[in-house]
C-alpha cells in the first residue's frame, strides 16, 4: 500500500516531458533532412540546415513555444476542465463544421490559411475535446452505457464530430476517433458486452461506407488508397508514394545513408511528402534500422508512461483522459508507420512530434499537458479519491477492485 500510494503522488512527471522533447527535437533535426535541397550545402552546420529549410525553422518554432502550451494546460485546475468539457467538446464540433462550410467553396476542407503562410487544422484540437467530453460522459455514473440514454449522449459525442470530419475529406481522423473511443470504453466500467457491440458496430460501418464506394465505382482518393494497398500493381499511380516510401526505408540498411547526403532519395524528393506524413521514411533511409528501432522504443515509452500514470490515477476522469491521450498516440504511431512500410493503408495521419505540422505539434503538446495536468493534481481535495482508496482497476470488466 506504501509503494501504490507513493505512484500515486502528485507530481510533474519528468521522464513523460524528457521523452516528449526528445522526440520533438528529433523531429526538428528529421524535418531539416527531408527538406534538404541541391541548393543547400551538405557541410553546412544543423543550424544552417534547419534555417535554410522553411518547414524545419517553423517547426523549431512551435517546439519553442510549446513551454507555453504546457504551462498553460497544467495551470488551468482539472475540474475547470471537467466543468466545461461539454462546452470545449461543443466549441470544437462547431469549429470544424464552420471550417468545412467555409472551405467547401474553395476546394480546401482540412484546413485554414492564417497569417505567413501558417495554416491551422482544426480537427487536431477537436480531438482532444472529444477525449474530454468522453472521459466525463464515461466516469459520470457506475456503468456508462448501461441505459439508452447514457448510449444516446455517448455516441452523439462520438458521431456528430465523426460525421463532419468524414464529410471534410479526413478519413484518418474519423479512425483516430474511432480507435480511441473503443480503447476508452476498453478501460471504462462499459460492459464487456457493450464493448463487443460498439467495436463491431465501427468495424461494420467502416466495411459498409468502403465496400457501398467501391461498389459503385468511385475514384474518391481515399477509396483508391485501399485498393491501390490491396492491388499496388493495378492501381500503381495511387500506390506510387507508398511503393517508394518501402523503396527509401529499404535504402537505408542497418545504420542509414546519414543525414544531408547529396543523392539520397530524401534530398531528390523521392518519396512525397516525407516531411510529413512519411516522416519515417526519411528515418529510415537517413537512420537506417537502428534508428527506426530507436524512434520506436522511444514511442513505445512514453505510451508506456502514460498508461502506468493512469494506473496509479485514483479519479475515474483523469484515468480516462491519460487513457483517452494514450490511445489517440498508440494510433497514430500504428497507422503512420504502418502506412510507410506498407503493412496499412495510406490514411494521411502524421507520426507524433515527429511529422511537420503547427496544429498536430501544439495539440499534442496539449494532450501531454493535460497528462501532467492529472498527475500534478492527483491530491487536490475533492478533485480525486482518498488516499486511503485501492486504485486496482481492470480493463476487460472496468470494476474496481
Amino acid at each position: 500500500m506504501i509503494a501504490e500510494n507513493r505512484r500515486a503522488r502528485a507530481h510533474l512527471d519528468i521522464p513523460l516531458i524528457a521523452i516528449v522533447y526528445a522526440l520533438s527535437l528529433f523531429g526538428i533535426y528529421a524535418v531539416a533532412v527531408a527538406t534538404y535541397s541541391t541548393s543547400s550545402s551538405s557541410s553546412a552546420s544543423l543550424l544552417s540546415h534547419i534555417a535554410e529549410s522553411s518547414s524545419a525553422w517553423r517547426q523549431a518554432l512551435f517546439v519553442v513555444i510549446s513551454p507555453l502550451v504546457l504551462s498553460f494546460m497544467i495551470s488551468v485546475p482539472l475540474h475547470w476542465f471537467k466543468r466545461q468539457a461539454r462546452l470545449i467538446f461543443w466549441s470544437a464540433t462547431g469549429l470544424i463544421t464552420v471550417v468545412w462550410v467555409f472551405n467547401r467553396a474553395q476546394g480546401v476542407k482540412q484546413w485554414l490559411d492564417i497569417l505567413w503562410g501558417f495554416t491551422i487544422q482544426p480537427t487536431e484540437f477537436a480531438k482532444l475535446a472529444i477525449i474530454l467530453m468522453l472521459a466525463k460522459e464515461l466516469s459520470s455514473g457506475d456503468k456508462p452505457m448501461s441505459n439508452r440514454r447514457s448510449v444516446f449522449r455517448i455516441l452523439l459525442i462520438v458521431g456528430v464530430p465523426s460525421i463532419v470530419i468524414i464529410l471534410s475529406g479526413e478519413t484518418g481522423s474519423f479512425f483516430v476517433i474511432a480507435f480511441l473511443f473503443v480503447f476508452m470504453l476498453w478501460f471504462a466500467k462499459a460492459d464487456f458486452k457493450v464493448f463487443l457491440i460498439m467495436l463491431a458496430l465501427l468495424v461494420f460501418l467502416i466495411l459498409l461506407v468502403y465496400g457501398y464506394v467501391v461498389i459503385t465505382g468511385s475514384t474518391d482518393y481515399r477509396v483508391l488508397r485501399i485498393v491501390s494497398f490491396l492491388n499496388p500493381s493495378e492501381y500503381s499511380a495511387s500506390a506510387y508514394q507508398q511503393t517508394n516510401s518501402k523503396i527509401a526505408i529499404g535504402s537505408g540498411g542497418l545504420t542509414g545513408k546519414g543525414a544531408f547526403v547529396d543523392g539520397a532519395w530524401y534530398q531528390l524528393n523521392y518519396v512525397p511528402a516525407d516531411w510529413t506524413d512519411f516522416i519515417f521514411a526519411t528515418i529510415g533511409e537517413a537512420w537506417g534500422f537502428v534508428g527506426c528501432t530507436a524512434v520506436l522504443a522511444a514511442f513505445a515509452l512514453m505510451i508506456w508512461r502514460m498508461l502506468y500514470l493512469a494506473r496509479y490515477t485514483r479519479d475515474p476522469f483523469g484515468m480516462l483522459i491519460i487513457i483517452g491521450i494514450a490511445g489517440m498516440f498508440l494510433f497514430h504511431v500504428i497507422q503512420n508507420i504502418g502506412m510507410t512500410t506498407g503493412l496499412l493503408p495510406i490514411t494521411g495521419i502524421p507520426l507524433p512530434f515527429l511529422s511537420y505540422g503547427g496544429s498536430n505539434l501544439v495539440t499534442n503538446m496539449a494532450c501531454v499537458g493535460m497528462v501532467l495536468n492529472v498527475t500534478r493534481n492527483r491530491s487536490l481535495a475533492g478533485s480525486f479519491a482518498t488516499p486511503q482508496q485501492d486504485v486496482s482497476f481492470r480493463p476487460y470488466t472496468g470494476e474496481y477492485t
